[in-house]
């Protein structure tokens, strides 16, 4: 863990002075009038750059930095805390900043030039943190059957990480349909390894249901934890590393843990209520003359209704009229509930608005309304509802909360096409439910940016 702190103040004294080298060399090579070398100016623009950074895990270990998602991300992160500085600078007039005020185009071409900068040590940084811990791995400590489920769960969410699966007893049964696995190995052997050196752990995981554990066990385990070694139960680490809540830890006193300030606390709802309709009026007002163009290319296509109004359920299990652009054909038969690749239903100029998502536009009016927040659960057709409540235990659980035009489960899973999918979605609004803040919510809206722009919804 000390490597990781190390790795964040590096991240963060990088950022702090290539801000101010770019913004003080554009400065004076340009020649603004009086410029000198300044600092405490762009306390601001760091503290800006730093938290929109934050909301992509700009700083956090476990984020894949060489990726292209991420490159885009960050990209996005970096104009938003542009469009922040410009505003906090410009419109709030904050006293001491006459040195941002008077180089406008300074600033802005100074978080243009940090995209690139900020984004290649990070890769750098990232590169090689990889290749020193390339032997690190986790292990995960349970029965026969926890193992391989867990295995399953890794494949399902495309985990790269190595992972040791050991049981607890070499003589447990194994379930009927599995067969021993060389890969599962006793936990008594892995310990050795572990305290000899031969294998470096980044975690150890342990399955919260084991009963097996003798006692020489849990004491060997509390001393590998006392020595610094994390060790999280798997629901601890499903929250940790994967920002879900897992299926199976759903139970009926599973509302009565820690978090849910959302449904909990009156404060936090009205705040997110306030803001909902702060926003939502805006966007309407700044989205009426995209909605307008799409109605009418709508239209134009087969003549057919502009909109399309459905029954969804919202908070509290309560009925609405969701209002969004029609991206189907206005004379087709009810048939298959889920949309799939190349469904011939969808019009050209739908296809267009469900992948850059425009087609959402309309439902403002709900989040007006009350019915609808910007940011939560996805407001599912009443219809798959009832279906989802009877094969899903403790579905009805996501009805906490006003249901959102983007979420969670939406920018970290793609379009749900069956039950398996709408499972593992529903593990992501669980976790946007209990784990509420308004850090999470701009966490959120940057990366619904980043799925807009890139078109990766349908």
């Amino acid at each position: 863990m000390h490597h990781i702190k190390k790795t964040r103040l590096a991240l963060l004294a990088l950022d702090l002075g290539f801000l101010l080298l770019v913004f003080n060399v554009l400065r004076l090579s340009w020649g603004v009038v009086g410029a000198h070398w300044i600092m405490w100016p762009l306390v601001g623009p760091f503290v800006a750059l730093v938290f929109a950074i934050y909301l992509i895990d700009g700083y956090r270990a476990r984020t894949d930095m060489m990726s292209l998602d991420y490159t885009s991300l960050h990209a996005i992160a970096l104009i938003s805390a542009l469009l922040a500085t410009l505003l906090m600078t410009f419109v709030v007039k904050i006293p001491g900043s006459d040195e941002i005020q008077s180089s406008r185009g300074v600033i802005a071409f100074t978080y243009l030039a940090l995209i690139p900068i900020t984004l290649s040590y990070r890769r750098i940084i990232f590169q090689r943190a990889a290749n020193a811990q390339g032997g690190r791995c986790l292990v995960f400590l349970g029965d026969w059957a926890s193992c391989h489920a867990f295995r399953a769960e890794c494949e399902k969410v495309g985990a790269r990480q190595r992972i040791v699966f050991s049981v607890v007893s070499e003589d447990s049964a194994v379930p009927f349909g599995l067969n021993r696995d060389d890969r599962l190995r006793p936990f008594t052997e892995v310990l050795d390894d572990i305290q000899s050196g031969r294998l470096i752990v980044e975690a150890l995981i342990l399955r919260e249901s084991n009963r097996e554990l003798r006692p020489d066990i849990a004491q060997k385990l509390v001393q590998l934890y006392f020595q610094g070694l994390p060790t999280y139960t798997l629901e601890l680490f499903h929250q940790i590393y994967w920002r879900k809540i897992p299926i199976y830890r759903l139970n009926q006193t599973w509302l009565f843990q820690e978090g849910f300030q959302i449904a909990r606390e009156p404060v936090f709802e009205r705040l997110k209520r306030i803001g909902d309709v702060a926003f939502a009026t805006v966007g309407l007002i700044l989205a009426s003359p995209l909605i307008v163009l799409s109605a009418l290319a709508v239209w134009a296509e087969d003549r057919g209704p502009c909109f399309f109004s459905q029954t969804r359920i919202g908070k509290n299990h309560l009925p609405f009229q969701i209002h969004k652009l029609r991206t189907m054909r206005a004379t087709v038969a009810e048939g298959e509930r889920y949309t799939q690749p190349g469904d011939t239903r969808i019009t050209r100029v739908g296809r267009f608005l469900r992948g850059s998502r425009l087609d959402e536009l309309p439902q403002l009016w709900n989040v007006l309304r009350g019915e609808m927040s910007l940011i939560g659960p996805r407001a599912e057709w009443d219809k798959l509802v009832a279906d989802y409540e009877r094969e899903i235990p403790c579905y009805y659980f996501r009805h906490l909360v006003r249901p959102g035009i983007t979420g969670w489960a939406q920018v970290n899973y793609p379009y749900g096409a069956n039950l398996e999918d709408t499972v593992r979605k529903l593990e992501y609004d669980l976790y946007y439910i209990r784990h509420f803040s308004f850090t999470l919510d701009a966490s959120i809206v940057l990366k619904t940016i980043h799925v807009m722009l890139f078109g990766k919804g349908r």
